[in-house]
């Protein structure tokens, strides 16, 4: 009865996720809140919303030992900062600060996609591997970076922002960091549909994606694996690029586990083996030979597991 919980929280633009979480990774209770899209009142939420679960389970806020949390941007880690969320008109935000004034606990913030690949490393597809990459295929393309255990941040926060590796060097498309030709215009569940649509635009063949008319991503792998040919270029060009990405962030940081999750992910084999293909064919070989790409398994509980994760190691010589 005296074990303590950890409240791991995953900060998104339309909700926020939030659940308590035991030492051991285990998930005792989740629930989501809406997210205040003016940011001026989400730790004022989060801790109204700790407040009343703790009341709705019986408990006094002793029960919980700190916070771990995941926000979308650069983070500055040792000061708590957020350094810049457009969305939420948040510029060099003391995240951190707030949170421990408005919860009375002790928090540690980083970037979501961080807090996403360190719960896939502790309960999810990183199986106890502790030289990760995570990439989350969604409407853009997040990373996180983890070497021997420690997430890598860089010295401005921007560590692992492997979405926004240039893989088109000259005439690729803008993307929403500025640049053109990234990753993210590519594997991106919008840059798929990007792709399929200016190939249908330049061709007269039939193809099963002329019959839609909001077309996603999960249609151009559907009818790929309806043998679709254009719809298979389509993938066959996604998964290359995708695949010597990861070779080359790979090369420099010799991974034991390559875990992708996101919404294209859901994919699965078709999506993995055509990357392993790729991957092999430019990784270092011994690089290569190390590596297992895999599938992320916790799905939307990454997030908050991550954070219990965060907090229960940073934390830990504060309790």
């Amino acid at each position: 009865m005296n074990e303590k919980w950890l409240v791991g929280i995953d900060l998104g633009g339309t909700t926020i996720k939030m659940a308590f979480i035991n030492y051991y990774g285990e998930i005792i209770e989740k629930w989501e809140i809406p997210t205040d899209k003016t940011g001026k009142h989400i730790t004022t939420d989060i801790a109204k919303a700790i407040d009343s679960k703790l009341e709705e389970l019986g408990l006094e806020k002793s029960k919980l030992s700190g916070i771990g949390m995941g926000a979308p941007g650069p983070v500055d880690l040792e000061n708590g900062l957020i350094y810049e969320t457009p969305n939420l008109g948040w510029v060099n935000y003391p995240l951190r600060d707030h949170l421990e004034l408005e919860t009375g606990l002790p928090a540690v913030v980083d970037n979501d996609a961080n807090i996403a690949a360190l719960g896939e490393m502790w309960k999810g597809a990183g199986d106890g591997a502790k030289d990760i990459i995570c990439v989350t295929l969604g409407t853009g393309v997040g990373g996180g970076l983890i070497s021997n255990g420690d997430v890598i941040h860089g010295v401005n926060g921007a560590g692992g922002e492997i979405g926004h590796i240039t893989v088109v060097p000259e005439g690729g498309a803008l993307c929403g960091c500025g640049k053109t030709g990234c990753i993210e215009t590519i594997a991106s569940a919008t840059g798929i549909v990007r792709i399929a649509k200016e190939k249908l635009e330049l061709t007269d063949t039939d193809s099963i994606l002329k019959e839609f008319a909001d077309l996603s991503s999960k249609d151009v792998f559907d009818a790929a694996n309806q043998g679709d040919y254009l719809a298979e270029e389509v993938i066959d060009y996604v998964t290359f690029q995708l695949g010597l990405m990861l070779a080359n962030v790979s090369n420099g940081l010799n991974p034991e586990k390559i875990v992708i999750g996101g919404g294209v992910s859901k994919a699965g084999d078709k999506l993995i083996s055509k990357v392993e293909k790729h991957f092999k064919r430019f990784a270092f070989p011994r690089v290569g030979a190390a590596a297992t790409i895999t599938i992320a398994t916790l799905g939307n509980d990454a997030g908050v597991i991550g954070g219990a994760w965060l907090a229960k190691t940073k934390l830990m010589n504060n309790q």
